[in-house]
């Protein structure tokens, strides 16, 4: 069920009244949330529903075996079952047929011929979130760093809460379970504030993502078409849409919670005012992020021991992001080179330099924090080239057509008026997300010290651009991970 669907508009006040009608009885309240979140995903395909019953079922066990059983060996058993368990269900849904398909072009490279299984294996959409929620559930209980809970109907409703369900953020049982665990209370003044947030979401992902999804798909489709500046063009607005599609997901998923009581974790700080890449990916999918730095990069050692060791941990945690968002060459690609440019600020102790909001407190940045802005989006836009390729080959003969005489060269395409109007919607929304930079999301606190109708007359702006500039209806891009 897609959040800016017709389904999800009747589906959502319908769960509302029925979930505060039962606000007295909180064992109640979650039971409708596990039921919400099993219609939410079995909208999409109710077959693959066993996948997360049974991630579910295996964590909340491993779970209550790691709170009684005090032998170390025996806990880390329990763990790696756990761990092998999860991701053997995500590696072969999600990783089968790139394997199989590596392993006959590797075969084919050397000249001997075999033929590939015709095993074809669907990927379900979102199990990449929920199966590392349920996890870390189990690696956080075995770190003694969580009580296991035994009210199995919480636990299964923190799994499968369907704001964040199949697209994050990937909740920690630690900040989320909680308050599944605790009665909830209507809150008037975080519902409209999520309302607000919901509104901005729809906003990024109806007329931001899908109208850039069109212009970026016909030019990446097509690429041996156009020149080197068509091409630049439809890099950004690839780099539009993937930023407004997934932090508008961010955006309508923690209003949508906030409707309900419940606070998610911050996944987006308008990362492309970042001024270096290291601050880009504290701010980018924070979730994911933290959730690397937690159960893989540090355990690793982090930046601690020798050079060699910070350099493979980086290139480690950065390869397996890059895997972690599919089975292609090329998003293993874009990790890695967004580690060769994050080693630099490792190596000379610069990588936490930028804290603080960029021109905290004022309208304007300098003249230095412009430029280190433009640069760190260039070179993210560049990166975002290999996630968007269909291959290698095709990356590459996209940016060797960029990096040629017909750079400067712009010629026009089919719907080129279309494209201006995006543009313009574009610079719109840069505008807006700067203003509100320091805040929450990026309507957060607009005109609320205004006189009320001038407030209104800005949310409908808003709303009349959702209206009358919404693009082609696009699935988010994040199901596919």
């Amino acid at each position: 069920m897609l959040f800016n669907s017709i389904d999800f508009a009747i589906f959502l006040p319908i769960v509302f009244f029925l979930y505060w009608f039962t606000n007295k009885n909180l064992r109640l309240q979650n039971l409708l949330l596990i039921a919400a979140g099993y219609v939410f995903y079995g909208w999409w395909d109710w077959r693959f529903l066993f996948l997360l019953m049974f991630s579910t079922a295996l964590d909340f066990s491993v779970g209550l075996a790691l709170g009684t059983q005090q032998d170390e060996r025996k806990r880390k058993i329990l763990l790696v079952t756990s761990i092998i368990v999860n991701l053997g269900f995500l590696g072969f849904f999600k990783y089968y047929n790139f394997f199989a398909d590596s392993f006959v072009n590797a075969f084919s490279f050397f000249g001997s011929e075999i033929r590939r299984s015709s095993l074809n294996v669907i990927l379900p959409v979102g199990i990449s979130f929920y199966t590392f929620q349920s996890l870390s559930y189990a690696m956080d209980t075995y770190r003694r760093k969580l009580v296991p809970t035994k009210d199995f109907i919480a636990f299964a409703a923190f799994v499968s809460f369907f704001p964040q369900l199949v697209a994050g953020p990937i909740e920690r049982a630690t900040h989320m379970l909680p308050q599944f665990l605790s009665r909830r209370t209507f809150d008037k003044a975080k519902a409209v504030d999520g309302l607000r947030q919901i509104l901005w979401g729809l906003f990024k992902k109806v007329v931001i993502a899908d109208n850039c999804a069109k212009y970026a798909n016909l030019i990446f489709n097509n690429s041996d078409d156009y020149s080197g500046g068509t091409l630049v063009l439809g890099a950004l607005f690839f780099t539009f849409q993937i930023y407004a599609d997934f932090s508008g997901y961010s955006d309508i998923a923690l209003g949508t919670a906030r409707l309900f009581g419940f606070e998610l974790m911050r996944n987006f700080n308008f990362p492309y005012f970042s001024r270096d890449v290291g601050e880009f990916w504290r701010r980018w999918h924070i979730s994911l992020s933290t959730w690397f730095r937690d159960y893989l990069y540090y355990p690793l050692g982090g930046s601690h021991g020798s050079t060699w060791m910070k350099v493979r941990n980086t290139f480690i945690v950065f390869i397996v992001s890059g895997f972690w968002h599919g089975a292609n060459w090329t998003f293993i690609i874009w990790g890695a080179l967004n580690a060769i440019y994050f080693l630099p600020l490792l190596l000379t102790n610069n990588n936490r330099n930028n804290l603080d909001v960029v021109a905290q407190d004022k309208t304007f940045p300098s003249l230095k924090e412009l430029s280190l802005m433009l640069l760190t989006f260039s070179l993210t836009a560049f990166a975002w080239i290999f996630f968007r390729a269909t291959n290698i080959e095709h990356a590459i003969r996209f940016i060797s057509e960029i990096f040629s005489p017909s750079l400067f060269t712009i010629e026009e395409f089919e719907g080129w008026q279309g494209a201006v109007k995006t543009a313009l919607l574009i610079m719109f929304f840069i505008i807006v997300e700067w203003q509100g930079r320091q805040h929450q999301f990026a309507i957060a606190h607009s005109f609320q010290h205004s006189w009320r109708p001038i407030r209104w007359v800005y949310y409908m702006t808003i709303i009349f651009l959702i209206v009358f500039f919404q693009g082609e209806q696009q699935g988010f891009i994040y199901f596919q991970f």
